[in-house]
């Protein structure tokens, strides 16, 4: 009997970019390095990507607290260095860069002076577990999810809503073994989470108060040494998978079978990716094994395509 849907294409990714030589602290101790490869060095470990409105794409160094900007056409500047653990980072419809800090919280840069400073600390004085993604909805409400080292053995990973303006802050769910990349569907009704210690994505319906109900398994993965981390959208609703350890990228259609994959031709650290070009085709993605942004022409354009907060590749 033949297989309903055709296989998904392979779609082999090329190098954008990669920090330079001058930007990687090679052989340089660290914290984070010690406590996450066990005392091995490294010379970064880059995640969230994520566009501005002018077209550069803005990411992070978790180990070294650093904040980088690489122009269209993929030259690297170092934009801020502090005391910290940034893992993500998005872009408001006002042009402000929101980090999500496993150290710190919550936290916001000047793109012009590179001051990073505290934006949401605490849960009502409780800290976090350890800050790790995080994405805005056409509200201008911030989700993000507080990973911490939680996995199957201690599913307490949270997911929050933060309206910055007004400061409400609610737990939407906090029973996720090791909750990390997040995206909401083209309707804003729900949220999808990657669930890295369960090798999964979560399917969170939110009710018209706002409320999870009925959370469910999205999709399965298996293999790897880690699982999905970041995630995009889109515009038929489809949702994009970074399966770092396994070095692939999924795309799926709305009902979650896969359209297509995407092979790094470096490490396999895929860990997060963004939108751009200027068809919204084009898909970028950090490569954390071997410090690279890699990008590939994908089948499907990324959600949102207005302007403002959803141009191509800004979110």
């Amino acid at each position: 009997m033949a297989f309903p849907h055709p296989d998904p294409i392979l779609i082999e990714a090329e190098v954008f970019t990669a920090l330079p030589d001058s930007l990687r602290n090679t052989g340089k101790p660290s914290y984070w390095a010690d406590k996450n490869r066990r005392g091995a060095t490294v010379d970064s470990f880059i995640e969230g990507p994520s566009f501005d409105l002018e077209g550069n794409l803005w990411f992070v160094d978790i180990p070294f607290g650093r904040i980088f900007r690489a122009s269209p056409e993929g030259h690297i500047e170092l934009i801020s260095q502090y005391d910290g653990q940034p893992n993500g980072l998005k872009i408001d419809a006002e042009g402000r860069i929101f980090i999500a800090d496993f150290q710190n919280g919550i936290m916001t840069l000047d793109p012009d002076t590179g001051e990073v400073t505290t934006a949401l600390g605490d849960a009502d004085t409780e800290g976090f577990k350890g800050c790790n993604d995080l994405h805005f909805g056409p509200d201008g409400a911030l989700y993000f999810t507080d990973q911490g080292q939680t996995g199957l053995h201690d599913p307490s990973g949270r997911v929050y809503r933060w309206l910055p303006d007004s400061g409400r802050l609610e737990c939407l769910i906090d029973k996720v073994p090791s909750p990390n990349g997040l995206v909401l569907d083209t309707s804003g009704h729900t949220l999808y989470v990657a669930v890295t210690r369960a090798n999964a994505v979560w399917r969170l319906p939110l009710s018209q108060s706002q409320r999870v109900v009925k959370a469910g398994l999205f999709l399965q993965f298996s293999g790897g040494r880690a699982g999905p981390d970041g995630l995009a959208l889109t515009r038929d609703n489809g949702v994009v998978v970074c399966q770092t350890g396994m070095g692939l990228v999924w795309v799926h259609d709305a009902l979650g079978i896969p359209i297509a994959v995407v092979k790094s031709p470096k490490g396999l650290g895929t860990t997060n990716c963004a939108f751009g070009g200027p068809e919204g085709r084009t898909l970028y993605i950090t490569e954390s094994d071997s410090g690279s942004i890699l990008r590939a022409e994908l089948p499907v354009s990324g959600y949102p395509m207005a302007s403002g907060w959803g141009k191509p590749g800004s979110h």
